[in-house]
């Protein structure tokens, strides 16, 4: 019998319909096993309360936290790992059944910044966004107009509602490329995430409504009720912008606090005759307010007006103390302009952003909590912080490490 005999040397044919079979069953071996055990993703939501819906103002809905498949982007999508969310008055709300569409199957929070670990099919440039770090536009539905949302469903707000299947309380989110911008590189995680919401509150409210002429270098306003998120990004944007800042609050802390973080000056609301002693903290030369930015509602309307000059502008974004005011003639007569604001437009985020960016401002932070996504106690007592009110700035939950970088 003849033998052949092969080279020591001579390496195996891998182009051969073997070796081929051979890569084909590897393949399928690791998505079977990919399916079988895909990764997994945290997320944090609320629940009903024996398996029904409380009334509202008379329940709080428990946390839950499921463990579900890691999301694939789809399309223009990115996937995101989250790093960061912060909260806002209205997860209080949410979980008090005060606020509008609840969803028990939609992730908690509106606020969020985390790395772009990978894009859809439809990305463009997909090359660009692969490890960045970027902050999610808190809502859609709002593109560029002035005026409000150009979709009849009006403005969706993610984190917790029917509205918007979106929410960053959650270890990975897929979202539209565009529904994103790059984080500003000086903030660090926390700070990130507390800008979007109060960011975009606070700069429509002064930038857009009380108006270039009123919000600007020179310009005298007064901000009432320092403290929470959109007031103090409100000082943020002011001061930056070269105003005369003054505040209202009823604690003397808070006041000092504002004036370190560039406040003219400020006033306890509480006292007798603050209307006129705020007046006389005015620098030379005015002698009223060209605009007041209010969150509050209620009594303090009436006493503000009163501040203003002639065709001064009353910029309200909220009524945490009363859903009423009081209008007399004599603001009438004024020629005073009340303007309500509401969150704002992507073109308006995008603005504020840049804003942020190019003059280095960094949203007040009050407390962050650094956990991991299942230590349901520790975010519930973050919650209860929020729900006493006494904090100065954002309440910021931080559950990863940042790995990401410039666009």
């Amino acid at each position: 019998m003849q033998h052949t005999s092969h080279p020591r040397n001579e390496r195996p044919n891998f182009q051969g319909q073997g070796f081929k079979v051979f890569i084909q069953i590897n393949l399928f071996i690791a998505t079977y096993i990919h399916l079988a055990h895909p990764e997994m993703s945290k997320a944090i939501y609320i629940s009903p309360i024996d398996g029904k819906p409380g009334k509202p103002g008379q329940v709080y809905y428990p946390l839950s936290l499921r463990t579900l498949p890691k999301p694939s982007p789809q399309g223009g999508e990115l996937l995101v790992k989250l790093t960061a969310a912060a909260l806002n008055h209205r997860d209080v709300f949410l979980r008090q059944h005060l606020y509008p569409g609840l969803s028990f199957d939609v992730p908690l929070l509106a606020d969020g910044v985390g790395t772009v670990v990978s894009t859809g099919p439809n990305v463009p440039s997909p090359e660009k966004w692969q490890g960045k770090r970027v902050i999610l536009s808190p809502s859609v539905g709002w593109k560029d107009s002035p005026d409000g949302p150009e979709d009849v469903t009006g403005n969706r707000i993610m984190g917790g509602t029917e509205a918007y299947d979106k929410g960053t309380l959650q270890e990975y989110i897929t979202i539209e490329y565009s529904e994103v911008e790059e984080a500003p590189e000086h903030l660090s995680d926390a700070e990130a995430a507390a800008l979007p919401l109060t960011g975009l509150t606070g700069w429509r409210a002064l930038i857009t409504k009380a108006g270039e002429r009123n919000s600007g270098d020179g310009a005298a306003i007064l901000i009432t009720g320092i403290g929470g998120g959109v007031a103090l990004m409100v000082l943020r944007f002011a001061v930056a912008r070269g105003a005369h800042v003054f505040v209202t609050s009823s604690s003397q802390e808070k006041i000092q606090k504002a004036v370190e973080l560039g406040a003219t000056g400020g006033i306890n609301y509480k006292e007798d005759g603050w209307e006129k002693k705020l007046l006389g903290m005015l620098p030379a030369g005015k002698k009223n307010f060209d605009a007041v930015i209010d969150g509050a509602g209620g009594d303090s309307i009436e006493k503000s007006v009163k501040l203003l000059k002639a065709g001064g502008v009353l910029s309200i974004y909220g009524m945490t103390v009363s859903p009423k005011m009081t209008f007399t003639m004599s603001a009438v007569l004024k020629n005073i302009d009340v303007r309500g604001s509401t969150m704002g437009s992507r073109k308006e985020f995008k603005e504020m952003i840049e804003f942020v960016t190019a003059k280095k401002i960094r949203p007040v932070v009050s407390r962050v909590l650094q956990t991991e996504l299942d230590d349901l106690a520790a975010i519930n007592e973050l919650f209860e912080d929020m729900k006493q009110g006494t904090q100065f700035g954002k309440l910021v939950i931080e559950f990863g490490k940042s790995t990401g970088s410039k666009l």
